[in-house]
């Protein structure tokens, strides 16, 4: 199982690299323009809109595939700095194509307090412009929207590198919220 995830892992960090082109041409929701509505299942199998959230600052992040090296790093590093998120009013969700079930799993394995959405049939993957073709499959490709109380899109970071990014948007947050 270990060696299967590692496989997975390499594959997709090189498969990532090479579509990054691809998805560059995908079109993302805009700065300032209002994010796109949704409902998905999270692990726990309750459903979650964006909607539910209006108000508050909220953390989108788009990823592969759960139990994979770079998203765990990234759901790890996400994790480790929840607290400083929550005292910013902020909250996190994750969205990828794995199952309600594998989000349950990966959540219970790492210890993760955030919510992450299953959108099977990537269809608030495509919406959000964070969709990419891995061997005849769709994955969510590493995108994170930043969207502010009103509910529109404040920043857009596309081909995020997981070490380090939690770090820059905790700090755009904070930049974000004085202006």
């Amino acid at each position: 199982m270990k060696l299967r995830n590692m496989v997975l892992s390499a594959a997709l960090g090189l498969g990532t690299v090479a579509l990054m082109a691809a998805q560059e041409t995908q079109q993302q929701p805009e700065v300032g323009k209002s994010a796109p509505d949704f409902s998905l299942t999270t692990g726990d199998g309750s459903q979650v809109s964006l909607k539910d959230y209006h108000g508050k600052w909220i953390v989108l992040y788009f990823y592969p595939k759960d139990f994979t090296s770079g998203c765990t790093m990234e759901a790890r590093n996400f994790q480790r700095d929840l607290a400083k998120y929550e005292e910013s009013g902020a909250i996190i969700l994750g969205v990828s194509v794995d199952t309600a079930q594998s989000h349950k799993d990966f959540c219970t394995k790492e210890g993760l307090n955030f919510k992450l959405l299953a959108d099977p049939d990537a269809k608030v993957s495509t919406e959000y412009g964070s969709v990419m073709d891995y061997k005849g499959s769709k994955l969510a490709a590493r995108n994170t929207f930043l969207i502010n109380p009103k509910g529109e899109i404040a920043k857009v970071y596309t081909g995020v590198k997981p070490a380090g990014h939690s770090e820059q948007v905790l700090k755009d947050l904070a930049d974000l919220k004085k202006s």
